[in-house]
């Protein structure tokens, strides 16, 4: 059976366990790794791979999974959705996500693509979990408690900030979906705590939650990528009341996300094109082999 190759564009937390996660998986191969700074200076476990600086230097590319930080994602996946390559991304800011969708969704029909946003653990699937919630009893509400945990989109929104040398957002649930995001930042030489306090309480990761804000001396003290989520969905089935829900989950952070874009990317090779999130696909897309075996070891 022909292996869907598959690149990683950037080599961060997430690209890192992107490569683990695809040496484990059976139907898929690395096509190459993406870094800026190419194959200068590489960690020695990328010896067996082609490392370049741009796509186009690698060959038969099925799918590339963007390891790169949310605000651009836009930028890479509409660059490489034009070369006709699908792409698949954790893009995690949920209230810009619609707008991502239609904006790839539009290029990758154009060059006869498949992209697949927002696919990590939340958005992605969690996203799935709280649709089958929601099926399960229509009327209702529910809720999502994240962490306690490092988030990693808003420690590398607060990294972007000028003048902050490292960062760590910390997100502690407080119930009822209501969290207070804990950020620790270690900054530069000179730089002023009390403008940088005053960008992150601005920034949209931020500006809707209870946010705190604390100077460290160094972060990587204080850095544990471990997270979790507790989802609770209480409703109604037909006409009878208190249909009770949960589910819990605690991980590791990047390597879960990293699992789910692997996922992904090879659901991305089951769709027509287009640009979809994860509860748009069937979840037997997201898993190898042929779908009756599948069938006989799930159903």
């Amino acid at each position: 059976m022909k292996k869907i190759r598959v690149a990683i564009v950037g080599y961060g937390n997430i690209g890192r366990y992107a490569l683990q996660a695809l040496q484990s998986t059976p139907d898929m191969e690395v096509a190459g790794i993406i870094r800026r700074a190419g194959a200068v200076n590489c960690p020695p476990e990328l010896a067996e791979y082609t490392v370049v600086k741009d796509i186009r230097e690698l060959e038969s590319v099925d799918v590339a999974i963007l390891a790169t930080p949310t605000r651009s994602v836009e930028k890479y996946a509409l660059d490489i959705l034009s070369l006709g390559i699908n792409t698949v991304d954790s893009f995690d800011i949920h209230t810009q996500i619609v707008d991502l969708r239609r904006s790839l969704d539009a290029a990758a029909r154009k060059a006869g693509a498949v992209s697949i946003i927002s696919a990590g653990w939340d958005p992605g699937s969690d996203s799935v979990v709280r649709t089958l919630m929601e099926s399960l009893a229509p009327k209702g509400i529910s809720y999502t408690n994240f962490g306690p945990g490092r988030s990693m989109g808003h420690s590398v929104a607060v990294r972007a900030i000028s003048g902050v040398r490292d960062a760590l957002s910390i997100t502690i649930p407080l119930g009822t979906g209501i969290h207070r995001r804990m950020v620790y930042v270690e900054l530069e030489e000179g730089a002023d705590f009390q403008t940088i306090e005053k960008a992150i309480l601005a920034d949209p990761y931020f500006v809707n939650d209870e946010t705190h804000v604390t100077q460290v001396p160094c972060v990587a003290d204080l850095n544990d990528v471990g997270h979790g989520v507790n989802l609770v969905r209480k409703g109604v089935s037909g006409t009878t009341h208190n249909q009770l829900f949960e589910f819990n989950m605690k991980i590791n952070n990047p390597a879960l996300t990293a699992q789910v874009l692997v996922n992904v990317a090879r659901a991305s090779m089951k769709q027509q094109p287009g640009a979809y999130t994860m509860i748009e696909i069937p979840v037997i897309d997201y898993l190898p082999g042929d779908h009756e075996t599948i069938i006989r070891h799930l159903v």
